[in-house]
């Protein structure tokens, strides 16, 4: 399944294993990597000294080329680079912020560099930048999101119009049939998180594993827009927010209530009622947890399928 996303990143499948806070550690990283697919490390969830202790455990855990994801609000976002410059990453998937900042420093240090998007605005401005790549991820996906609310199924094709360079979907994507429907609609690769989150080697709290697979329909919902959009399954916590929103809340009120290390309070450490649970909207179609090899064998193989079902329909 040779095309540009494959070329670009030297793996088997165009598939993208999605870098998310406390869930993508080095297990989940060199499993996908392993399975023929980029495994991506979240940094966005570890201090300078945890991430190169990542990174340094997937190379011995991998001979496949990993990458690394880092928000760019992170706090210590220069040693992040310096650690991922020291330590001879290759792939660098940015978010969260002006891709101008990093482009230039990491390509001229022989790094492909990836930019995480939600418009068709965005996405120029990252071409604009030098990326190699982008991804455009809709509004269905889970952890943060796009004010913009665009869906998968209008964002991918206005993307792909605007843009000349490779195309990863996100958003909603979770299966071979979600693969095949964003490769039709334009994308040359897909970026799966939710997905990866119920897989064995995820570092998620098992509790936290459970809930998305335990998750339906409606189940989630996107919130919090005033600080940044993020996509939770409806617990306390949620709860407590809608309340709020009900007095009118001032930025201040919200940070206030949000407080800190409340998404590694319910992702990382399970606690389902006050923690933050990040989760796309696909959760509903995922009903059990798997290794990552299991994972990858089932979505080509629905692919395939799906594939050869649509070529008999006209």
């Amino acid at each position: 399944m040779s095309n540009q996303i494959t070329t670009l990143f030297n793996i088997k499948y165009p598939i993208i294993q999605a870098g998310m806070i406390w869930n993508s550690g080095w297990r989940l990283a060199s499993a996908s990597s392993n399975s023929g697919i980029l495994g991506l490390i979240g940094a966005g969830s570890m201090y300078p000294d945890v991430l190169r202790e990542h990174i340094q455990k997937c190379k011995k855990a991998t001979d496949k080329p990993f990458g690394v994801n880092v928000p760019m609000l992170y706090p210590n976002i220069e040693e992040i680079m310096d650690i991922i410059v020291e330590e001879g990453v290759k792939i660098v998937f940015t978010s969260a912020g002006n891709p101008k900042t990093w482009t230039s420093w990491l390509k001229e240090r022989g790094i492909t560099v990836v930019h995480v998007v939600s418009s068709v605005k965005f996405a120029l401005k990252a071409q604009e930048a030098g990326v190699d790549a982008v991804v455009a991820e809709g509004f269905e996906a889970g952890g943060h999101n796009g004010r913009e609310e665009s869906t998968t199924l209008t964002l991918i094709p206005m993307v792909r119009e605007a843009l000349d360079i490779p195309l990863i979907a996100a958003g909603g994507i979770a299966t071979g049939r979600g693969m095949l429907a964003a490769m039709v609609l334009g994308a040359d690769g897909v970026q799966v998180g939710s997905r990866f989150v119920a897989s064995e080697e995820s570092s998620a709290h098992q509790a936290f594993k459970d809930e998305v697979v335990n998750a339906k329909e409606g189940a989630t919902q996107l919130t919090l827009k005033e600080l940044a959009p993020v996509r939770l399954i409806k617990n306390k916590f949620y709860n407590d927010i809608v309340e709020l929103y009900q007095t009118g809340p001032s930025v201040d009120d919200l940070k206030a209530l949000l407080g800190r290390a409340r998404a590694k309070r319910g992702m990382f450490e399970g606690d389902l009622v006050e923690g933050e649970l990040e989760i796309g909207q696909i959760a509903g179609l995922i009903h059990d947890i798997k290794p990552v090899a299991a994972i990858v064998e089932d979505m080509l193989a629905e692919y395939e399928a799906a594939k050869q079902q649509v070529s008999t329909l006209f």
